[in-house]
């Protein structure tokens, strides 16, 4: 018993020294959340631009707002930002933050909190911002900028906030579902993936999700590859199809002149 009793106490003072380095062993210990592999490996990245492709209620949220929190508390000076296409979704993902937040009692190490941000004694600083381009281009030196459900973000407002990580050479963090063949996500998913870190997380890859409901969903709902698959399928008011007008393009040619 006593030997067992050592081996659990050596293996939490292992983890611990491990926190300021580790998002993983932060979220293990202090927060009482044990990732999934692919949360692990997310957390842990080091990328500078990361795509995340997920299945809804794959916990895309959750491990974010982990990230956000562990980078303010150990990363002196940090700014994260945390857009979305309108403020409530923003608050949403904000909520989850201080909910982990709440879990640690950190009165000591907080100078300010509100619903909207968190100011930490060692000059961090973590926001949610409203969905909406001209509120944004005050901000600046952000060192970790989480754009959620970014395939319904607007192309004007994701175009707005990449500037911020200009002189920080900030992270870059684009999470979602598919929404249609269109957007910045799309085009980054089917243009540009090869300069991301990508993940692609369909609900089987959710322990948490069961078979029996994703059975259910298969049968009722029209988007279920879209939803739990991370299918970019045609947009509804679209009257050629994506692949259609891809092939009808040429690179090649040069415009007429008139």
């Amino acid at each position: 018993m006593a030997l067992t009793y050592r081996r659990k106490v050596d293996s939490i003072q292992n983890i611990a020294k491990r926190i300021p380095f580790d998002p993983v062993a932060f979220a293990v210990l202090y927060l009482d959340f044990v990732p999934d592999p692919w949360q692990a490996d997310f957390l842990r990245s080091r990328e500078y631009r990361i795509l995340l492709n997920c299945s809804r209620q794959s916990g895309k949220s959750t491990t974010t707002a982990v990230l956000a929190l562990w980078e303010a508390l150990y990363i002196p000076k940090s700014f994260v930002v945390i857009d979305s296409p309108s403020l409530r979704q923003s608050q949403e993902l904000m909520l989850k933050f201080q909910e982990f937040l709440g879990r640690l009692q950190l009165e000591d190490s907080l100078d300010s909190d509100n619903k909207l941000s968190a100011q930490f004694a060692n000059g961090s600083r973590v926001m949610a911002l409203p969905g909406t381009e001209k509120t944004i281009r005050s901000l600046s030196a952000v060192t970790l900028l989480i754009e959620d459900e970014a395939s319904r973000v607007t192309d004007e407002l994701y175009n707005s906030t990449r500037p911020m990580l200009a002189v920080s050479q900030g992270r870059l963090i684009l999470m979602s579902t598919p929404f249609g063949k269109r957007g910045h996500f799309f085009h980054i998913y089917s243009e540009e993936r090869r300069r991301w870190q990508y993940f692609e997380i369909p609900a089987e890859l959710c322990p948490r999700i069961s078979p029996e409901f994703l059975a259910e969903e298969k049968e009722s709902n029209p988007w279920f590859e879209q939803e739990y698959h991370c299918t970019f399928m045609e947009s509804e008011d679209q009257l050629f199809k994506f692949d259609e007008i891809k092939k009808a393009t040429d690179d090649d040619l040069e415009p007429m002149k008139f």
